[in-house]
């Protein structure tokens, strides 16, 4: 029986862990790759009509310590920018932390937050904080430009 189980489990654990960094890879992307969706498409909608978003900004958003019209153009300014560079995977680390901060920062401004509108925030923060915490994962230019520049850091 046991020879059995050696036979076969072994090599299926094995495989396993050789495809583990991949599998891991993937799911990273895909988590890059909607966030980019989420908040490039949001971005986009703020610059299509810019009059009505500074009103939403000077209104109904309530961004802390900020001018409204400032706190326009870089909410803005980040829905573009970091998720093109997180879907890239470059500075990856960084674009997801701004992410987070966008998504807390519109979360805790917008005061009539739906329960289901809740819910959309906080998949996105784990999302983009997981992003920060693990990385790009391998399918990322930061992974590749990592291991072309500096070797010695690489993950062993």
């Amino acid at each position: 029986m046991i020879s059995l189980i050696e036979r076969w489990i072994e090599p299926a654990v094995r495989l396993a862990q050789r495809a583990e960094p991949w599998a891991q890879s993937l799911a990273l992307l895909a988590a890059r790759l909607y966030l980019l969706d989420v908040f490039f498409k949001s971005g986009l909608t703020k610059l299509q009509d810019w009059d009505s978003t500074l009103f939403l900004f000077a209104e109904e958003y309530h961004v802390p310590v900020l001018p409204p019209e400032l706190a326009a153009w870089m909410g803005t300014g980040g829905e573009l920018i970091f998720p093109v560079l997180l879907a890239v995977g470059l500075f990856s680390r960084p674009a997801a932390l701004g992410v987070f901060f966008l998504n807390a920062v519109a979360a805790y401004s917008y005061p009539d937050i739906s329960a289901a509108g809740l819910k959309d925030h906080v998949l996105w923060a784990v999302l983009s904080f997981a992003l920060v915490l693990f990385g790009p994962g391998r399918l990322a230019l930061d992974a590749w430009l990592m291991r072309r520049w500096w070797p010695s850091l690489r993950r062993r």
